[in-house]
Formats: C-alpha cells, structure tokens, sequence
C-alpha cells in the first residue's frame, strides 16, 4: 500500500499556506512558507496515518479522482505529494 498522498497548499490572506489532504478527511496543517507547509504536510500525513493504524482503522488509499475543495477567495491553490515517514521517524506527540 503506497503511503503517499496529494496535498493541497492554499494560501492564505493573512499569510502562510493551510495544507489539505484530500485522500485523508480531517488531515490539515499549516505552515508560513512552502517550505514549511511542506514539512509540516509530510508531519501530518504521518501522523495521521500512524494514528489510523493505531487504531486499527483502515488507511486510505488514494485512487486516481481527486478531489478538490472549493476556493472560497480566488488565488491559486499549489498541488504536491508527499509521502508518510517510516513509524520510526514519525513525530512524537502527534496531534491528529
């Protein structure tokens, strides 16, 4: 099962980029610059995907149709992938 995700960087009027996860309902963080929110994504998918497994929940798979969210403002919403870290290097004290 691959483990690596669309993420969506929407930039925000005050600043800085709110990071969603389409394939992971709930999965959002954020960062002040690309470069942030892009560690900050890879943070949160790992997290989330480590607390799924925990749980015994299934993880999802993303399948070929992503979904979008609505741009509420305008502007330009950045797309990447990242992919969740090995359960030994994911975060301590993960919040998800």
């Amino acid at each position: 099962m691959s483990e690596t995700y669309t993420v969506i960087l929407r930039p925000e009027p005050e600043g800085g980029y709110t990071v969603l996860v389409p394939a992971l309902p709930g999965c959002v963080s954020y960062g002040a610059t690309i470069g942030e929110a892009l560690r900050m994504a890879e943070e949160a998918v790992t997290c989330h995907v480590e607390a799924l497994k925990e749980l015994g929940k299934p993880v999802p798979e993303e399948g070929p149709d992503i979904t979008f969210p609505a741009k509420e403002s305008g502007g330009t919403m950045l797309v990447y992938r990242v992919s969740a870290a090995p359960s030994s290097r994911a975060p301590a004290g993960c919040v998800c």
